[in-house]
């Protein structure tokens, strides 16, 4: 018999951060995440700016269905996913890529940008009302990936291709029982200059599935 991990045992619905879903790393799906929705163009249909969960399906392709933060007050969100889709998000995080700051040149001063970023930050997440335990354990860097800015993005970065590092507190939750679901994440990083944040910021986003 095999025994569960404590990661599996104390959040037995979440896929553990050093395991490979789907034959991604933590560290894979954290950049999967962030080229999807950056590459999406900054319209009043991306992701980030809907209001309602109309636009939750934008773009989702493969076994993992995306879900995101808040842009400005608390989201809340009605979304229909088919079933077997695992979902895969952040509570809080900070991206940093040469597209969006002239002055990082290597992958080192991405790194150290992204990581700097959310120092101090706190995040929550619960599933069914049930809160996420030694979610610490989930702040993960990505690896630097590729991605490509549409003309008008989210971010305001230099259209094109790009390259960027990720760190984040971020999960991959098994795939949810047909039915209603709640999912509700919310992070929060203060402006700290001792610690190299200039700029404090926050997200929050409920979710109400419906898994068929």
């Amino acid at each position: 018999m095999t025994s569960l991990s404590f990661a599996e045992t104390i959040n037995p619905g979440v896929y553990p951060v050093d395991s490979k879903p789907y034959g991604l790393t933590y560290g894979d799906w954290a950049a999967k995440w962030y080229k999807w929705f950056m590459e999406i163009p900054a319209d009043s249909h991306h992701p980030f700016n809907d209001t309602t969960g109309a636009d939750c399906a934008r773009n989702q392709v493969g076994p993992v269905w995306f879900l995101v933060g808040s842009n400005g007050p608390p989201a809340s969100r009605n979304c229909v996913i088919p079933a077997g889709k695992a979902l895969g998000f952040n509570a809080i995080s900070t991206e940093c890529s040469y597209a969006e700051d002239a002055t990082l040149k290597t992958e080192a001063q991405l790194r150290s940008c992204a990581i700097n970023g959310d120092q101090g930050g706190t995040a929550q997440i619960t599933i069914d009302g049930v809160p996420l335990q030694n979610i610490q354990t989930y702040k993960i860097q990505s690896p630097i990936f590729n991605f490509t800015f549409p003309q008008k993005n989210i971010f305001g970065g230099k259209p094109g291709p790009s390259q960027s590092v990720v760190d984040c507190f971020c999960v991959v939750v098994k795939p949810l029982s047909p039915g209603e679901h709640t999912v509700h994440f919310s992070g929060a990083v203060i402006a700290n200059p001792a610690l190299g944040v200039g700029t404090g910021f926050a997200s929050d986003a409920t979710y109400h599935l419906v898994v068929k």
